[in-house]
């Protein structure tokens, strides 16, 4: 009888992934706030990554997510209704309608200093 391996999803345990290292716990936690999908108005978001400029196993900057139900999470990830680079427009709609709620809540805050000093 053949046993299988177990090999860990990357990020699933510390020192293991591109996750681990760049993973931004506040920005997912102020996506994750937002209630409601910032495209279809269902009530319970999840953090959806971007599905473009990542390998195998990796996912996009956290910077690049959005607030989606889980039927519009689907449908721009594995959806058959539009095609790739329909799904594509429609998340990088999803990802500026997200920074666009988190602003307009208070939860993006300019680092004045920062800001001062990259001048």
């Amino acid at each position: 009888m053949k046993t299988s391996k177990i090999v860990p999803r990357p990020g699933s345990s510390p020192g293991t992934g591109r996750r681990d290292a760049t993973k931004d716990a506040d920005w997912l936690a102020a996506v994750g706030s937002l209630k409601f999908c910032v495209l279809c108005g269902a009530y319970g978001v999840q953090v959806a990554h971007r599905d473009e400029g990542k390998g195998m196993g990796m996912k996009s900057p956290d910077a690049l997510t959005a607030a989606l139900c889980p039927a519009c999470h689907h449908e721009l990830g594995n959806g058959n209704k539009l095609t790739r680079e329909e799904r594509r427009a429609e998340m990088n709609r999803a990802i500026v309608l997200t920074l666009e709620k988190l602003t307009a809540g208070g939860l993006v805050i300019v680092d004045k200093e920062a800001l001062r000093r990259a001048a």
